[in-house]
């Protein structure tokens, strides 16, 4: 047989998987072994929780009694640093199995009893919120325990970016890593991706579609919730493939209190028909806004760029047209003027690149920023695959990204430049005598225009005068010749 179809031997395998227990168990003890022998990695998970760094271990299904009930929480991690010690309870979720409440209670009451520091979920729910947990549970048993989520994305993501970007010291536990993404990335590991806008998904999109919409109907929170989920997921893919944190855009009243961002998005939801959210990309010029209609079918994702400080109008847009020379001709360009409201002029690239004028409707006004766009059909299936809105939206936000964002740098002013002295002609005669010349150069040499010496006449006197050189304040050729050193004094004291 050929070694094509020969299996490598893989340290964690996905083969033997039998039910949601068993995908469940090994999902479990695969991260919880990674984390305790891949230094780096496991202080990247918990430093996040309040973890201190020190030595880490990790234990699965620790018994522990509840009363009369004998639980057994799926992991337990504890890190040491001399006589502090941190501990966790783990509770892990595979495929499409959501968290408990009463499960979560019960590990929150042990951890509580034990005078153990947090509890932590890992499942493939993605909250909508960066920090905020994806259950509910009664806030009364956070008092002393804290309690903290990762979704399979999250971890993956940061599996990836520890052993592509950041580095693992020790060449043997960087194998392990990439065991553990390999694991992780196969579809029988159960840590799915975000594949579901919900069962609502079709009641509130057709809902939309008709124009009849309420903030109170049923599946409005839940649609909402999702679409920040897919943003997040969304930040975290791209951020796995460019080795850096990209995160949802919030404000701090947002991030605050999530209600405000949830009350925002069903309000536009219900008004105009949009989900929209925007995404930071670091070192980027600006953040990168997505934007669904329902009611169209389209996503569009846009950046608006501040445009240059000085120039002509169309000066300013040849400098943004220089940065889009790998951009499709199906890009928007819009540009915006001072002291106007909404965007002065919108064309398609291609049409911008045959006339740049045509962007400037007034040459007077100046152009303040400018902001490129790209469209594209949306997706309308609640799953992934062809035609689904969670797949029109990534592939949408991963195309703009590499054909337009990656390749925009903000403007920046030149640095002013010195200036030097003009040329002296060869045949120029000194207008001061050598021993009299200064030899610092100053500011203002250069600047203005020097007085040409009035032209003599043919009969010596000045042309500009019929009076003597005598009269003009100058000595006569005669008297030159016989006093030569008064004539040097005299004309020493004219120049100062």
């Amino acid at each position: 047989m050929a070694e094509e179809s020969w299996h490598e031997a893989r340290l964690i395998p996905t083969s033997g998987i039998n039910g949601a227990d068993e995908q469940e168990r090994r999902a479990t003890s695969a991260l919880l072994a990674v984390v305790s022998a891949v230094r780096e990695f496991g202080r990247t998970l918990v430093k996040p929780l309040g973890a201190p760094a020190g030595t880490i271990e990790t234990y699965i299904e620790v018994p522990f009694l509840l009363g009369e009930k004998k639980l057994y929480p799926d992991g337990l991690i504890r890190v040491s640093r001399g006589a502090r010690s941190w501990t966790a309870l783990v509770e892990v979720k595979t495929g499409s199995n959501a968290l408990q409440v009463e499960q979560l209670e019960n590990y929150l009451d042990i951890a509580k009893e034990q005078g153990y520091d947090a509890v932590l979920t890992i499942s493939n729910e993605i909250p909508a919120v960066a920090g905020q947990h994806p259950t509910k549970v009664d806030k009364r048993k956070l008092r002393k325990v804290a309690l903290h989520h990762l979704s399979w994305t999250q971890v993956l993501t940061e599996a990836v970016m520890q052993k592509e970007f950041r580095g693992v010291a020790d060449p043997d536990q960087a194998w392990i890593l990439g065991e553990l993404i390999r694991y992780l990335e196969h579809s029988r590991s159960g840590a799915l991706e975000f594949d579901d806008m919900g069962e609502t998904w079709v009641a509130v999109r057709d809902a939309v579609a008709a124009g009849t919409l309420r903030p109170t109907d049923k599946g409005v929170a839940d649609v909402v919730a999702r679409f920040d989920a897919l943003l997040r997921f969304a930040s975290l893919r791209l951020g796995r493939q460019l080795g850096t944190e990209v995160v949802p855009v919030l404000t701090r009243k947002e991030q605050a209190d999530p209600t405000l961002r949830a009350q925002a998005l069903t309000t536009t939801l219900c008004q105009s028909g949009q989900l929209t959210g925007a995404i930071r990309i670091p070192d980027t010029v600006g953040q990168l806004v997505v934007t669904a209609d329902l009611r169209a079918s389209r996503v569009t994702c846009h950046v608006d760029v501040d445009a240059p400080r000085e120039g002509r109008p169309t000066t300013r847009v040849n400098w943004v047209m220089r940065q889009l020379k790998a951009a499709p001709d199906s890009v928007r360009v819009e540009t915006f003027a001072s002291h106007a409201r909404g965007s002065s002029a919108a064309e398609l690239l291609g049409a911008v690149r045959q006339d740049p004028a045509i962007l400037v409707v007034d040459p007077a006004r100046e152009i303040r920023s400018f902001r490129l766009a790209l469209t594209a059909g949306m997706g309308t299936k609640r799953g992934r695959g062809r035609g689904s809105f969670i797949d029109s939206v990534l592939d949408a936000t991963d195309t703009f990204y590499a054909e337009v964002l990656q390749y925009l740098k903000a403007w920046s002013a030149a640095p002013p430049k010195l200036r030097e002295p003009g040329p002296t002609p060869p045949d120029a005669e000194p207008t001061t005598p050598q021993s009299l010349s200064s030899t610092e150069y100053s500011s203002q040499d250069g600047t203005e225009p020097v007085d040409a010496p009035p032209a003599a006449s043919a009969d010596g006197g000045a042309e500009s005068s019929g009076q003597p050189a005598e009269a003009l304040g100058h000595p006569s050729q005669d008297d030159a010749e016989a006093r030569p050193e008064e004539t040097l004094a005299h004309a020493a004291s004219e120049q100062y």
